[in-house]
């Protein structure tokens, strides 16, 4: 029989390779990571930290560095109609650490790259090691770069993002899909923000055909900008490839005067097509493993993508400390744990385009009549409050739950508060 697993490769070293080598290491397991780029640098802009990722977060023993770095939400999901910024619908997290075990932050990625990196030894981290396949036997795997060098280990996980160059080894080997969809990303310094998008909140303008995204990190300085619009031509899939603020601004024109402010106090902006593809039943190959966007790329419309590839790291860890299984049985026992979770995360995400880009129209109108029917409180059709009032009555006065114009829900929000399945001996919930 196979022996159980010491020796762990990891290619990729983004937020779900790091996090699984910071898993790995908490587990007691030899892990090396390898990434192709040839240093780390600030590159994409912010991401929200829900209740399930930051419990892992603190299991690494991070979370006062996220305290530190990133701003914690007080309201989340905030939709307005795009005219009149009218509040749609809005959820309250005054009491999210209560209800869920944490708060929910918004953070830059490169400070939760930081966060994640300091969990690893700095040894183990190697960069310009861009992986381009494997071999494996039952006594081990080798993992091949495209210098030509080799790594041996009991495991090779492929954290390496939606273009892996090891997926086709696990299924069948194809590029992904254009969506249609291309996003665009600012950090506008605060200063240069209009006070709506200084708030603690995480803010989603709706509109025909289009979206846009808002919420402060950094502590505050920056206020994180991303919108999703008709890509027309735009096919170029680069977090460094740049657009242009003209172009942004002329995207969302005739909108609400305080989303066009936002924009106009963007400097730099970022531009790239969204990528799909659909989820697949395999992530394992023997001793090959997927992890993160090698195995469910998905859309950005959940705030899932990190979360999840965090959620993948995590019960990886658990799979591969158990002494009893070798390493083939524990990654099909990872794939099983994980695979109905993520998939249902991916097509609910991809879901969300349609909801959130309809024209004016009846089911537009359709959708806000339920967002504003999923609270007992809503105000009349038409009010255009700035911040939602509270419901009264809860302790200290703050309410648990959802918000729309002018009151407050109980019934928590899908996928983003989820306890972790237990997946055996110490869990992960």
């Amino acid at each position: 029989m196979p022996r159980a697993v010491r020796r762990v490769a990891v290619a990729g070293g983004g937020i779900g390779g790091l996090a699984a080598a910071a898993f790995l290491r908490r587990a007691g397991l030899e892990v090396s990571v390898f990434e192709q780029a040839r240093a780390f640098e600030e590159i994409g802009a912010g991401l929200v930290v829900a209740p399930n990722m930051g419990r892992l977060l603190r299991r690494l023993g991070l979370h006062e560095g996220l305290a530190a770095s990133g701003v914690r939400l007080e309201v989340g999901w905030e939709f307005r109609r795009w005219q009149n910024g009218e509040v749609l619908f809005g959820q309250c997290l005054d009491d999210s650490a209560e209800m869920y075990g944490e708060d929910t932050w918004v953070v830059h990625r490169a400070d939760l790259l930081a966060l994640l990196r300091s969990a690893v030894e700095p040894t183990a981290v190697h960069l310009g090691a861009r992986a381009v396949g494997v071999d494996q036997d039952a006594d081990g795997i080798r993992l091949h770069f495209a210098d030509g060098n080799t790594v041996d280990a009991d495991v090779v996980i492929a954290a390496d993002g939606i273009h892996s160059a090891l997926r086709g080894v696990v299924t069948r080997p194809e590029p992904p899909r254009y969506s249609g969809v291309c996003a665009w990303r600012s950090l506008v310094p605060a200063e240069a923000a209009p006070d709506l998008a200084r708030r603690p909140v995480q803010t989603l303008w709706l509109g025909p055909h289009r979206h846009l995204v808002h919420y402060p990190v950094s502590r505050g300085r920056l206020i994180n900008l991303v919108a999703f619009t008709p890509a027309g031509d735009f096919d170029v899939e680069s977090w460094e490839s740049r657009g242009r603020v003209e172009d942004l601004a002329a995207e969302f024109e005739g909108w609400d005067s305080r989303l066009l402010a936002l924009v106009a106090g963007a400097g730099e902006v970022g531009r790239w097509a969204l990528l799909d593809r659909d989820p697949v039943d395999t992530w394992t190959a023997g001793r090959l493993a997927l992890l993160g966007d090698a195995a469910h790329p998905m859309f950005p419309f959940f705030a899932q993508g990190a979360g999840q590839a965090i959620e993948d790291a995590a019960a990886l860890a658990v799979c591969l400390s158990d002494p009893g299984l070798p390493a083939p049985d524990a990654l099909a026992r990872y794939e099983a744990v994980r695979g109905g979770r993520a998939a249902r995360v991916q097509v609910a995400s991809r879901g969300r385009r349609g909801h959130h880009h309809l024209p004016d129209g009846p089911e537009q109108r359709d959708r806000d009549a339920a967002f504003a029917a999923d609270d007992p409180w809503h105000t009349t059709p038409g009010s255009t409050p700035t911040t939602p009032r509270r419901r009264h009555g809860s302790r200290s006065g703050r309410s648990r739950g959802r918000a729309t114009a002018a009151g407050w829900h109980t019934r928590p929000p899908a996928w983003t508060n989820d306890a972790l399945t237990s997946t055996g001996p110490g869990g992960l919930a």
